[in-house]
């Protein structure tokens, strides 16, 4: 069966992305309203019925907005670390609490989703807990690497392997340092424990890159501190440097803060 990906939302606003088949499908973060995750999976013909998990990589509101909902009300088990799960508990931004449906789990540890097996791996940020996920499907290897402070060996042991890449690729060094946000707010960024830049995100890609990669997809872009074209271009330039071109060699899409992307068949 083919593998589909989705992004419903990417961006402090909210994030979401599902990946299933024409059977099932999973929920990576659910940063978004209820309303909304209904709304975008039904036009995309994806009935809640399908999916049969949700997986959270950390506790900050733009991530598990609607994992009560998801998990208590629709009866979805919810997947994270036990100190993810204790950082959601204490959340005020949840529209519902989660109870019965909550699922722990280890990094490293694999858990079996159907056809799907899926490993959580730790990632630096200054959340509760932290983790990306590496899916295995067939001869697929899809990776989630959101909300990055800095690229480890770990992160990057994993983004090496992936046939299919959602990396961070949040902001502009230029455009943080010049713009308004006050220089906590800056140091908290760019300090190695909150988001990835474009060019940081560029430059290990351009020089890990295999042929293995078909696709790149750049997530949790900044409103304030970044543009799509910008985070494009400037992971295309760095490509460049090493011979590797974009829409030949690999494809790259930038997904949207507040829009869902079209549906990704891999």
């Amino acid at each position: 069966m083919e593998l589909k990906f989705l992004s419903l939302a990417s961006g402090s606003s909210g994030n979401c992305y599902y990946l299933g088949t024409d059977e099932f499908g999973i929920l990576f973060d659910a940063g978004v309203n209820m309303r909304s995750i209904k709304k975008i999976l039904k036009e995309k013909g994806i009935g809640l019925e399908k999916i049969m998990a949700v997986f959270i990589t950390h506790d900050h509101a733009d991530h598990i907005l609607a994992v009560g909902s998801l998990g208590d009300k629709y009866g979805i088990p919810v997947y994270a670390t036990k100190l993810v799960h204790e950082g959601i508990e204490k959340s005020k931004f949840l529209a519902e609490q989660l109870g019965t449906s909550k699922r722990i789990i280890e990094k490293e540890v694999a858990v079996y989703i159907k056809d799907f097996k899926i490993t959580a791996f730790d990632v630096p940020h200054d959340a509760s807990d932290c983790v990306g996920y590496l899916v295995d499907y067939k001869n697929h290897k899809w990776v989630l690497a959101t909300d990055v402070g800095t690229i480890t060996d770990k992160v990057g042991g994993y983004i090496r392997v992936a046939n299919h890449l959602v990396v961070e690729s949040n902001y502009d060094r230029e455009m943080l340092t010049k713009g308004k946000y006050p220089k906590f707010l800056k140091d908290r960024i760019s300090n190695g424990h909150g988001h990835l830049s474009n060019l940081e995100t560029a430059a290990f890609i351009a020089a890990n890159f295999d042929l293995h990669l078909k696709n790149i997809w750049l997530c949790h872009l900044s409103h304030e501190n970044n543009h799509p074209d910008l985070a494009a271009k400037t992971v295309e330039m760095e490509m460049g440097r090493y011979g590797i071109r974009i829409g030949k060699d690999v494809n790259l899409n930038v997904l949207k803060r507040t829009m869902p992307s079209e549906m990704f068949v891999l």
